[in-house]
């Protein structure tokens, strides 16, 4: 496994005289390795244990984690090939301070390694994609057992619960005195818990597919008796002016029938009701998204997850770059005749969207 045998690499020896759409292609594989390796030691705890500064040997930092030392040697290897990790004369490894600061589960400016688990997440059901692409259909959610775990993970770079709340005015002021709160797609229902535990005076209720997912959040809240999840297809969401405020967090792009569940999320509102969407921000059109940070990313995990779930569903596989146009005509659509979009500072990756009927 390896490029010797390519006529390029055979022909520029020297990789700096390789054509600059080939070396950026060897500059690609590099990068994909190196996500790999960020997401092992990030689910490791390595960066986490290097943060301190210490320089160690592999034996050593193996030792101290309770790991193999040919595994983690291994792993040094490519992390500090890749300027992640420095080694020193003695061949004693260290995390550099300020590349600390992005890694590992406890980074202080928040976890950037948290992210390049889903290359691990997605990169099993490549084949099942393949078949799809000449047969049809989709991946189902079963095919991928990490998704909440890492979506949990995701969630916590992205939430801030101060700044989803003053999207909308006076928001907090109505949840101090006491309403009715529900998540659609809660997951592992994180951002319910946060503010179930806030907001005593009020109800919450988080819906989700995922019975392995409502099971965790329940446990996490079993001391909270104004919170409360229930597995549920929100395609079969029945409820009725039931909610003053609703929340989807990342979690309109990937089901079968989006329309559909904004259509059900609408209905179940009170008159000035609200409804607060986070969801990936993009344009509809892709060649809008050219100088878009964060496109590759989206467009692959869309082909690789979103899409391809709801495809499996029998759904329309709208994807996660459906973009703000699109976002927009479907909210329209559902019978939203107020809609505000607006953009945090900490998050580069989603839009909010504020609806009200």
């Amino acid at each position: 496994m390896c490029l010797a045998h390519s006529k390029v690499v055979d022909e520029f020896a020297d990789q700096s005289d390789l054509p600059p759409f080939a070396a950026g292609l060897v500059d690609t594989i590099n990068k994909a390795a190196t996500a790999m390796s960020l997401s092992i030691g990030h689910r490791l705890g390595l960066f986490d244990a290097m943060r301190e500064g210490d320089a160690l040997t592999p034996a050593d930092w193996a030792h101290r984690l309770g790991l193999q030392e040919r595994y983690v040697a291994e792993w040094l290897g490519a992390v500090t090939t890749a300027g992640i990790t420095s080694v020193d004369a003695e061949g004693r490894f260290s995390l550099p301070a300020e590349h600390a600061l992005f890694l590992g589960e406890q980074a202080p400016a928040g976890s950037m390694t948290s992210m390049m688990q889903w290359v691990g997440v997605l990169a099993p059901v490549e084949t099942e994609i393949v078949r799809c692409f000449r047969k049809g259909g989709g991946v189902p959610y079963s095919s991928y057992p990490r998704f909440h775990e890492v979506m949990e993970e995701e969630g916590k770079l992205t939430f801030d619960a101060d700044a989803t709340l003053a999207l909308a005015p006076g928001l907090v002021e109505r949840l101090e005195r006491g309403i009715d709160v529900l998540d659609v797609g809660c997951g592992r229902g994180r951002q319910l818990h946060a503010f179930a535990e806030r907001f005593p005076n009020s109800h919450f209720t988080g819906y989700d597919l995922s019975s392995d997912a409502i099971a965790t959040a329940r446990e996490r809240s079993a001391n909270l008796d104004n919170l409360r999840f229930e597995v549920l297809d929100c395609m079969r969401m029945r409820d009725k002016e039931a909610f003053d405020l609703v929340f989807t967090f990342d979690a309109i792009h990937d089901q079968p029938h989006p329309l559909q569940l904004l259509q059900n999320i609408h209905r179940a509102m009170r008159d000035g009701a609200i409804y607060i969407g986070q969801d990936i921000w993009a344009h509809t059109d892709v060649a809008e998204n050219r100088d878009h940070p964060l496109a590759p990313f989206i467009y692959t995990i869309s082909l690789m997850h979103c899409m391809t779930v709801s495809l499996a569903q029998g759904g329309v596989g709208l994807g996660a770059a459906w973009g703000e146009e699109q976002a927009r005509e479907l909210f329209a659509e559902a019978g939203f005749g107020d809609v505000a979009m607006h953009r945090l500072e900490h998050d580069i990756q989603n839009a909010y969207y504020v609806c009200r009927t």
